[in-house]
C-alpha cells in the first residue's frame, strides 16, 4: 500500500473524490462497502462515506438480526415495493436498539418517507440518536425520535406541536422546509396550526433558507431581523384555504437586509402577500416568484407598484409572475401595462408575466424602452392562457421588434404577441443580424399564416434571426413558415456571421 493512503486527510480527499464519479458497472454504494471489506485503514472513512446520506429507516432497521430477512428478502430491498413489511412487526428491544443505531453517528442526511414509528417506540424521545445528523426530511410522526444538536437542515411534512420541542432544541436550525401532505390534516384546522407554526418559527434565529405556509405579521417582523436570511418561499398548498389575516392595525416598515431569493407560490388569496410586499424593503433581492390561482387587475397593479418600491431596483434579476386559473369571461378588454413600473430594475435577466383575465398592452414603444434599459435580458416572456388573448390588440410589430432585440444581444428566449397583419419590414433590407436568440414564440391573430406571406416572413426572419429555424406558438398560426424557415435555415447556417 503507498504510504499516502495511511495519511487520513489524503485518504479522505480520495474518497470524496470517489463519491462523486457515476460508475457504470457498480453502484456507488457497493464501492464503498468493497472499500470497507479491504483494510482497516480504510473501514472507517469507507463506512461514513457509505452512511452519510440515508433514505428511509430501512438501511438502519436492517442492522437489526431479526428485521435483516424481512427487509432483504432475496437480496431484494423490500420496501422499495411493498412499504407494509413492518405491519404486525413488534417494536424494537433494548438491545436491538443498539443494533439499529450502530451506524447512528456517521449519518448527515436522514430521509423519513416510510410510516411505521412503532418499531421506535422504546428510543426516548430526549435522545440524540444522530448526533452529526445536518440535513433532516422527515414527517411529525419522527419529529421527536430525531433531534440531533447538530442539525442543520430539515424538511418536515407536517405541524403540530412537536414543532416547539424541535426549535427549541434545534436553535441553530439554518435550513427548514415545512409542507403538509394532502389527505392526512384536517382542513379545519388550518389557521389554528399556522398560527402554532408562526408561533414555533420565531424560536429560530439563525435561518439561511425557509420554506413554508403564510406566516403571521409577527413572524414577518422576526424574519426581517435575522440578518443569516437569505431565501424565503411561501408555500401555501393545496390545503391552506384559511391563511392568518394580517390586520393593517399594528404594520410597519420591514427591511430585509440579505434576502436574495423571495417565492410565493400557489396563492389561493394575494391579499396578504400584497400587503407584505407594500410594508417591505428587499435591498438585495435577485430572484421575485408569484404565482397564484388567480389574480385581479387591481391587485396586479398593486403588486407592480410594490415591487417597484421594494429598493430592488439595483439587484433584481429575475421576476416571474403568473396566474393559473381563469376565473370570468371578460364582457369589455381590461388591460395592464406592466412596463412602467419594471424598467427601474436595470440589472434584469428574466422577465416572465402570464395573467388568466386580463391583456398586457404592449407596444413598438415600450418594447423599445424597456429594451434599452435592461441591456442584460436574457429571457423575456408575455405569456397568456389562450392565443386569441395574446394576439387581440398586440401593438408589437416586426420592424418594432427587430429595432428592440438590436439593444439586448444576450436575449435568449423571447416570447410576445405580436401583429401580423402589416409586414413593416423591407425583405430586401440589409438585415442586423441577433444570434443569441435561440428560442422564439409568438403569438398572433391570424389563424393560419399561408401562401406568399408564409415565404415572405420566414425569409425576413431567417435573415434577421439566423439561429430560429422554428417560430412557436398555441396555434398552428406559423406552421407554414416554419416550413420555410427550415428550408432556409439548411440553406444558410454555414454562412451565419457570429453564430456557434
Amino acid at each position: 500500500m503507498h504510504q499516502a493512503l495511511l495519511v487520513p486527510e489524503v485518504l479522505l480527499e480520495i474518497f470524496a473524490y470517489l463519491n462523486t464519479i457515476p460508475f457504470k458497472t457498480t453502484s456507488t454504494l457497493k464501492l464503498f462497502a468493497a472499500l470497507a471489506r479491504t483494510c482497516k485503514i480504510f473501514y472507517e472513512p469507507a463506512m461514513d462515506v457509505l452512511w452519510t446520506e440515508i433514505h428511509g429507516l430501512e438501511p438502519l432497521l436492517g442492522c437489526v438480526t431479526r428485521l435483516h430477512p424481512l427487509i432483504y428478502r432475496g437480496g431484494i430491498t423490500m420496501w422499495d415495493y411493498d412499504q407494509s413489511w413492518a405491519k404486525g412487526v413488534e417494536p424494537l428491544s433494548a438491545r436491538e436498539v443498539h443494533q439499529f443505531l450502530r451506524h447512528s453517528v456517521r449519518v448527515r442526511t436522514l430521509i423519513i418517507q416510510s410510516d411505521h414509528p412503532h418499531l421506535l417506540s422504546v428510543i426516548p424521545a430526549e435522545a440524540y440518536v444522530f448526533p452529526r445528523l445536518k440535513s433532516l426530511n422527515l414527517s411529525i410522526t419522527y419529529l421527536n425520535l430525531f433531534l440531533p444538536r447538530m442539525l442543520h437542515q430539515c424538511h418536515q411534512s407536517s405541524v403540530d406541536e412537536g414543532l416547539q420541542s424541535f426549535v427549541t432544541r434545534c436553535i441553530a436550525l439554518e435550513h427548514l422546509c415545512i409542507h403538509r401532505t394532502l389527505g392526512i390534516h384536517d382542513i379545519d384546522n388550518t389557521a389554528n396550526e399556522l398560527s402554532l407554526l408562526s408561533d414555533r418559527i420565531r424560536w429560530c434565529t439563525r435561518l439561511v433558507t425557509l420554506s413554508c405556509p403564510m406566516l403571521d405579521w409577527e413572524t414577518w417582523k422576526h424574519l426581517s431581523h435575522l440578518p443569516t436570511l437569505l431565501k424565503l418561499k411561501i408555500d401555501r398548498g393545496l390545503e391552506y384555504e384559511d391563511p392568518p389575516s394580517l390586520s393593517n392595525r399594528d404594520l410597519v416598515n420591514l427591511s430585509f437586509l440579505n434576502i436574495t431569493s423571495l417565492s410565493f407560490l400557489q396563492l389561493y388569496d394575494s391579499a396578504n402577500i400584497i400587503i407584505v410586499m407594500q410594508h417591505s424593503q428587499f435591498p438585495s433581492l435577485k430572484n421575485f416568484k408569484f404565482q397564484a390561482f388567480y389574480l385581479s387587475l387591481e391587485e396586479a397593479e398593486q403588486l407592480l407598484h410594490a415591487l417597484s418600491h421594494c429598493k430592488a431596483c439595483r439587484t433584481l434579476e429575475e421576476i416571474i409572475i403568473c396566474c393559473l386559473e381563469v376565473r370570468r369571461e371578460l364582457e369589455y378588454p381590461e388591460f395592464l401595462t406592466p412596463t412602467p413600473h419594471l424598467l427601474c430594475f436595470t440589472q434584469l435577466r428574466t422577465l416572465q408575466l402570464m395573467f388568466t383575465d386580463f391583456y398586457i398592452y404592449l407596444d413598438n414603444d415600450l418594447l423599445l424602452q424597456a429594451m434599452s434599459i435592461w441591456p442584460h435580458i436574457r429571457t423575456l416572456k408575455i405569456n397568456y392562457s389562450d392565443a386569441s388573448m395574446s394576439s387581440s390588440d398586440s401593438e408589437v410589430t416586426l420592424h418594432g421588434l427587430f429595432t428592440a432585440l438590436s439593444l439586448c444581444p444576450h436575449l435568449h428566449t423571447l416570447q410576445v404577441p405580436i401583429n401580423t397583419a402589416i409586414i413593416d419590414v423591407d425583405p430586401d433590407a440589409e438585415p442586423i443580424q441577433h444570434t443569441s436568440l435561440r428560442s422564439l414564440e409568438l403569438e398572433t391573430s391570424d389563424p393560419e399564416i399561408v401562401d406568399a406571406d408564409a415565404e415572405n416572413l420566414a425569409g425576413i426572419i431567417s435573415a434577421w434571426l439566423p439561429c430560429i429555424d422554428r417560430v412557436r406558438s398555441m396555434g398552428r398560426s406559423w406552421h407554414e413558415v416554419n416550413v420555410h424557415l427550415r428550408s432556409f435555415g439548411a440553406a444558410t447556417a454555414p454562412y451565419i456571421v457570429g453564430a456557434s
